[in-house]
């Protein structure tokens, strides 16, 4: 990867290309992921530097999504500039008013989760929302992020690799559940569709008033994962009134859809996205030396141990009670960084 001296130098010969060439760059936030954004200080502008390292960020997804959201109707960052050979862009800046920040700010949820759960119903009502460019929300893809569990969590909590065996009787777990599942509804599946990544916006339209920042993994794929990435937030503990009003909403503005298979697959993929969520956390403490995530996981099998009363689910129940993962939350270890040494993890480590 680039030295930090030469991705420095990078970004100012992408600025020098447009008239902010000496504008000084505000570092934000980092997130999750390799992903870094720069507020330029301009005052008679608002735009940011997206610089997405083309070794670990798919800057391309970012912008051909991003065009095909906006084409169905949907508020994303306006882009003025882009390199996508060294992932660079310009992107409009939405500002500070995340519905996190709200939230935090002391805004009542209703009308913020009511918004979100509507721009869902307005993509999912899209006939053209489908993309040729991308690719389905499949098998493999699924169960590669549901192993994230054996591969990073198992051995965050238990401090060693996990064996063969288990992991292996883990896949097959998973693979019995989908191959029992009903085809399900499919549309584009947006995959990180949750309050730190919806953005309260000025507009006339109460669709443009929601913008999207985290889009550029998405696929094509079951309907019903984003509401549950809203309502089931990693993050952010829901009211369950909360989450039975949304999902009540979502329902009267989808009467075409078979209730009883929407709720199942919302279940698996609860399920599913909770073993990867906490195999994702584990795994930005253990690979990338990001332990703040880690907090968040005992919310994370709290959420997971709702869905482990459903029928399909018993066998991956069992497994995770039999590894100390289900029943009585596991302790989340402190000293994460001894753990690393005794996975033989280097420090920077990306693989």
């Amino acid at each position: 990867m680039n030295s930090l001296p030469a991705r420095d130098a990078q970004r100012r010969a992408f600025l020098s290309e447009t008239d902010f060439s000496d504008s000084r760059l505000v570092p934000m936030q980092q997130d999750a992921s390799f992903r870094r954004y720069f507020r330029l200080d301009d005052a008679k502008h608002r735009w940011l530097l997206m610089d997405a390292p083309p070794q670990t960020e798919n800057l391309t997804a970012w912008l051909d999504i991003g065009k095909h959201l906006t084409d169905l109707g949907l508020r994303v960052p306006a882009v003025l500039h882009s390199d996508v050979t060294h992932g660079f862009a310009l992107i409009e800046d939405f500002g500070d008013q995340t519905f996190t920040r709200l939230l935090d700010g002391g805004e009542a949820p209703d009308g913020l989760y009511e918004q979100a759960t509507d721009l869902l119903t307005h993509l999912h009502r899209q006939p053209n929302a489908f993309l040729d460019a991308l690719k389905p929300y499949d098998l493999n893809a699924l169960m590669t992020e549901t192993v994230l569990l054996p591969d990073w969590f198992l051995p965050l909590i238990s401090g060693k690799p996990t064996a063969n065996e288990d992991r292996e009787c883990y896949q097959q777990i998973w693979e019995q559940v989908f191959a029992s599942l009903p085809t399900p509804a499919i549309s584009l599946v947006l995959r990180d569709f949750h309050v730190d990544n919806l953005m309260r916006l000025a507009a006339n339209t109460p669709l443009h008033r929601v913008g999207l920042l985290d889009f550029q993994d998405a696929l094509i794929g079951p309907m019903a994962y984003d509401l549950m990435s809203l309502l089931e937030d990693a993050r952010r503990d829901l009211p369950p009134a909360m989450t039975e009003q949304m999902q009540q909403r979502y329902f009267q503005a989808m009467p075409f859809l078979e209730m009883g298979n929407f709720q199942l697959w919302y279940r698996i993929l609860a399920a599913q996205r909770h073993c990867k969520v906490a195999g994702i956390f584990s795994r930005l403490a253990l690979r990338d030396d990001k332990p703040n995530y880690l907090a968040h996981i005992p919310r994370v099998l709290s959420l997971l141990q709702k869905h482990l009363d459903e029928p399909l689910l018993r066998p991956l129940a069992d497994w995770l009670r039999t590894h100390g993962i289900a029943g009585d939350p596991p302790e989340i270890p402190i000293d994460y960084r001894s753990i690393r040494r005794t996975l033989n993890l280097s420090d920077g480590a990306i693989d």
